[in-house]
């Protein structure tokens, strides 16, 4: 250890730092990373054991406090949340580069999550993907709870939302509570009387014990479309009325503007998803982002200080601490 540390070069540091994220937490094999870091596949096995031996890696991927990026402390310091950034190639699309922060953000959730604790899900395309690479870890008496409906007027949404919060349940061996509820009212009566219901309200008492909340953001402008906007939840109403108001995004159906405010937007009211007060109250809130077009709602969501963990993808954090 001491003969690698003498040695300690700040550029191999990196490059294994970078390999280590990419066996480790995406599964990457030697030779596809060989091809990412333009070299040999005996450099990658190399930078790996130098991984290992200077404690870059110990059982999982972490980056030590005096080799935190400087994208990582900038975005701590300008917006106190830790920042889990992804390493992507710049040239990977759109779909690929969601797909690899949701196998990352996956092994990063494991050590947050364990028993005795409650995960409030908001459904949606990157909370799918994160749900199909789940690591199994044994807990007890821990729950995860859905935090929004998915019923709209073409599906009761059972199948799709269940379908992600059992696999939270399988992996972690946690009790499952779905919220069957449709994602938007017709009239925010019908839902005022519905949360009056005991049925419902217990679900609702159960999201006001998360520990942990993990979500995606919904945009309209996100290049890989987010499945509210695409899965026949709004119509052309719908997108009259949040015309006009500033609106960048939604967490779990809930939409806010640019500035981070959430108030006086009509559609929050008819909205099945938690008051985004409640969300800012969690300990601890995981937000999943792919894509800088997710950028004007991840600004949003900052904003609204709704965020103390993130996970995003490496070009993305770049452009976030850039113009932090």
């Amino acid at each position: 250890m001491a003969s690698v540390l003498s040695d300690y070069d700040p550029d191999k540091a990196r490059d294994a730092l970078r390999a280590a994220q990419l066996y480790y937490l995406q599964d990457i094999t030697m030779e596809a990373i060989a091809q990412e870091l333009h070299t040999s596949r005996s450099s990658v096995s190399r930078l790996l054991s130098f991984a290992r031996e200077s404690g870059l890696v110990e059982i999982q991927v972490k980056s030590p406090a005096d080799r935190i990026s400087t994208a990582q402390r900038r975005l701590r310091d300008r917006f106190g949340i830790t920042a889990h950034i992804v390493p992507v190639p710049n040239s990977t699309n759109e779909v690929d580069r969601l797909e690899r922060v949701a196998v990352s953000a996956a092994r990063i959730l494991a050590p947050f999550f364990d028993s005795n604790m409650t995960l409030g899900i908001a459904w949606g395309g990157t909370m799918s993907a994160v749900s199909r690479h789940l690591p199994d870890k044994t807990t007890h008496n821990s729950t995860v709870v859905q935090l929004n409906g998915a019923a709209n007027t073409h599906t009761l949404g059972i199948v799709y939302a269940s379908e992600i919060m059992s696999r939270f349940g399988v992996a972690y061996g946690a009790t499952v509570e779905q919220f069957p509820v449709p994602a938007f009212f017709d009239d925010p009566a019908t839902k005022d009387a519905l949360w009056r219901e005991r049925a419902i309200r217990r679900v609702l008492d159960i999201q006001t014990r998360m520990d942990i909340a993990l979500f995606g953001l919904g945009s309209t402008s996100a290049a890989v479309p987010s499945h509210v906007h695409i899965g026949g939840y709004l119509d052309k109403s719908d997108y009259a009325a949040l015309a006009g108001t500033d609106v960048v995004g939604d967490l779990a159906t809930v939409f806010y503007r640019s500035d981070g405010s959430y108030d006086g937007i009509e559609m929050n009211s008819r909205s099945s998803g938690p008051d985004l007060d409640l969300v800012a109250s969690v300990p601890r809130r995981v937000c999943v982002v792919s894509g800088r077009s997710k950028l004007p709602a991840l600004r949003g969501a900052l904003a609204a200080g709704l965020v103390t963990d993130l996970i995003v993808d490496e070009a993305t954090a770049h452009l976030l601490a850039d113009t932090a």
